[in-house]
């Protein structure tokens, strides 16, 4: 049995748990909650980087981050989530999905972490300028293979949506960007998005 080190608010957790859905390999995973941050990392956790999600397998060793691990569980279950005709662009997309969820992050955490006085707004408006900027490019120029088959490039990018209405409801990611709002309604729906959500 394997067991995932996991945090229910953690947008790259929950990309692994909607591949598990997707893949049907929810039964074969233990879920280790592991609520962690910089300065509090978990010492339970085989990631050597003290960072969730983090995959351990009873033959080898423990896998991380998030990409690796979705690589590894669309190897598994032979899912196709990387398919070899899109390669470059689904990877290209969950390294934008990714990005968004960096810096989303990072805005919680100057919150969350840095004592008051020592905060910094302009840090968190310039993280946000990098996820404004991803959500231009989604919208002006990767609604079509988002639109298109499963992959991990559209599961990457719903999950990371979703983080910043979690986290950041008040920014409205969706003004002027109506395609993409439209696109993220309809993947919200998936079973696998509604099953991974956290509470």
């Amino acid at each position: 049995m394997m067991e995932l080190f996991f945090a229910a608010a953690s947008p790259f957790v929950r990309k692994v748990m909607v591949v598990l859905h997707e893949t049907d390999q929810t039964g074969d995973v233990t879920l280790v909650q592991s609520v962690q941050t910089p300065l509090t990392p978990n010492p339970a956790n085989l990631n050597p980087l003290a960072k969730i999600p983090c995959l351990t397998r009873p033959d080898g060793p423990a896998l991380y981050d998030s990409r690796v691990i979705c690589r590894y569980l669309d190897h598994r279950a032979g899912a196709g989530l990387y398919p070899e005709r899109r390669l470059w662009e689904t990877l290209t997309l969950e390294a934008t999905a990714d990005g968004i969820m960096d810096a989303a992050v990072l805005m919680v955490y100057e919150g969350r972490i840095r004592p008051e006085g020592k905060q910094f707004p302009d840090f968190v408006e310039a993280q946000w300028g990098k996820v404004a900027a991803a959500l231009d490019a989604l919208e002006d120029r990767w609604i079509s293979h988002l639109s298109g088959p499963l992959d991990m490039g559209n599961i990457a990018v719903a999950c990371a949506l979703a983080y910043l209405d979690f986290r950041h409801p008040g920014r409205d990611w969706r003004m002027g960007r109506s395609a993409l709002a439209a696109w993220e309604a309809t993947f919200a729906a998936r079973p696998s998005m509604i099953a991974s959500r956290p509470s």
